[in-house]
Parts: C-alpha cells; sequence; structure tokens
C-alpha cells in the first residue's frame, strides 16, 4: 500500500483513541416501574380532597357539638312546657341525629348526659333539664321572690326565670305590679324583686317637692349634722359596734396558797412520821 495512505490510517486510530465515547445503555425495567408508581401516588394524593378533622364522627368536635345540641333541644321543650322524661333515643329522635353512632351513644348516656349539671337523670335511665329554679306557675314564682325579699337574697335573673318556668312571659306579664324589673348597669342583665306593697305609703306632694328642692350632692355629712344642729334638730347617727378589749389576766400571786383540810375527823388517828425520820 501507498505509505502515505498508512501514516493517515494510523493518524485516524490516533484521534479516535483520544476521544471519549459515551454510550447510551437502557435503564432497567425496576427503575421504570417504581418511577411509573412514585408519579402515579403524586397525581392520586393531589386529586383527593384534604382530610376535615371536624367533621369525622368519631372526633371530639363532633361529640360535643352532638351534646350542645342536645341541651339546646331540652332547654327550649322545658320552656314550652314539655318537662316530661325522655329516653336518649327519643332525643336522638327529635334533635333528627339518629346517624350518631354506638360509642357516641354510650359516651352520651354513661358519661356526658349524666355529669351535665343541666340534665337531669330518673331512675329508668331518662333524661330531662335540670331548670335553676323548680317552678310550675305564677304562683310559685312569686313565693320564690318573696321569701327571696324576707331572706335578704336580693332578686333572681330573668334569664334563670325563663329557664325554670315554662311559659315565663305570660306569667310574669300577669303577674304585673306584684314584680319590680330592675336593670344591672353593669351587664345589662333584667333582675326581678318582689314588690312588697304592704311597704308602700303615701306622701304628701309638698313634702317631695321640699325634699328635691334640697340640693345634698356636694355636701358632706358632718356639715348635714352641723346644720341640722344648729336648726335644733338632733340628726341619727350610726354609732356602731363598740371594740371591747380582752381583759388580761392577772398573774397569779407567788403566795402559798392555804388548802382545805380534809378529814378533820381522823385526826386523833393519824400521826404525824416527819419528826421521827429526822432522828
Amino acid at each position: 500500500m501507498d505509505p502515505a495512505l498508512l501514516r493517515e490510517r494510523e493518524a485516524f486510530k490516533k484521534r479516535a483513541l483520544a476521544q471519549p465515547i459515551i454510550e447510551n445503555r437502557k435503564k432497567p425495567k425496576k427503575e421504570e416501574s417504581t418511577k411509573s408508581k412514585s408519579s402515579k401516588k403524586q397525581i392520586t394524593t393531589k386529586d383527593k380532597p384534604a382530610i376535615s378533622y371536624k367533621s369525622m364522627k368519631g372526633s371530639s368536635q363532633y361529640k360535643f357539638s352532638v351534646l350542645a345540641k342536645i341541651v339546646k333541644h331540652m332547654k327550649l321543650r322545658h320552656q314550652r312546657g314539655d318537662t316530661h322524661a325522655l329516653s336518649l333515643e327519643e332525643i336522638l329522635d327529635e334533635t333528627n341525629q339518629l346517624d350518631v353512632g354506638p360509642m357516641q351513644r354510650h359516651w352520651l348516656s354513661t358519661e356526658a348526659l349524666v355529669n351535665n349539671p343541666k340534665i337531669l337523670v330518673s331512675q329508668s335511665n331518662k333524661f330531662q333539664f335540670n331548670p335553676p329554679y323548680n317552678l310550675k306557675d305564677k304562683k310559685s314564682l312569686l313565693r320564690l321572690l318573696d321569701k327571696h325579699d324576707q331572706l335578704g337574697q336580693g332578686g333572681i335573673l330573668l334569664e334563670d326565670v325563663q329557664e325554670s318556668l315554662p311559659n315565663s312571659e305570660k306569667a310574669i306579664r300577669v303577674i304585673g305590679d306584684q314584680i319590680i324589673q330592675v336593670t344591672r348597669p353593669t351587664d345589662k342583665k333584667v333582675v326581678l324583686f318582689y314588690n312588697d306593697k304592704s311597704l308602700s305609703f303615701s306622701c304628701d306632694e309638698e313634702f317631695q317637692k321640699l325634699w328635691r328642692s334640697i340640693p345634698v350632692e356636694s355636701i358632706e355629712d358632718q356639715k348635714i349634722e352641723e346644720y341640722l344642729q344648729k336648726q335644733g334638730i338632733s340628726s341619727m347617727q350610726d354609732h356602731g359596734m363598740k371594740s371591747i378589749r380582752a381583759q388580761k389576766r392577772k398573774k397569779g400571786s407567788k403566795r402559798n396558797k392555804t388548802f382545805k383540810k380534809h378529814n378533820d375527823h381522823m385526826a386523833d388517828i393519824l400521826e404525824d412520821y416527819s419528826q421521827k425520820g429526822q432522828h
């Protein structure tokens, strides 16, 4: 062969060996399968909606929402006048909660309703509303207010009366002026007081005008008392309780106390051995 061609061939081989060769190897089927599975999982998790624990029937929030609905229903039916006891199944039927599971039913019948202060449990394992006061009609309300007035316990909140007395608005309207309603300035709650008409008295209008015409808001009690004394009027004074100091006990005297002798009728028989012991 031509020596020139041989030299070119050798040079081509050297250049070919000097350049790196990249091979496109096929990936194993296992890696492809795992990648496809992971991609499918990502797609499925994105498509699924987020789980709401509030809507789950086993959560505590769901249980307490069922309990709150039951207590509210028992209160409303008591205010309507339906005071007879109901079983748990009847309560769930009236509150449209028959889909409550057995775990929640067991919790309601053994813990939640039994320990709730607004619910009473009868011997037949039935439930009814427990009002703040045992009121049946307007007469029982007047007796309760009169008792509070005589014992100096003040009034009763209107909301407690509404919870206790069925059809309370009608009863209060019929009672009329036998009850005094006062709105508390702190929380704007209405308080009912007994209006004892035996304590009411009539006063002359001229005396009322004179009484209201004298401003005494900016005057101290001591100045009012001095003015009354100058006019020859004796004012009432609150002397209060006098403090009684505890008397100190006197220390006992160090003198020898003379004791009374007993058994004087045996004076002839008894002998004194104090002198004999000294000898």
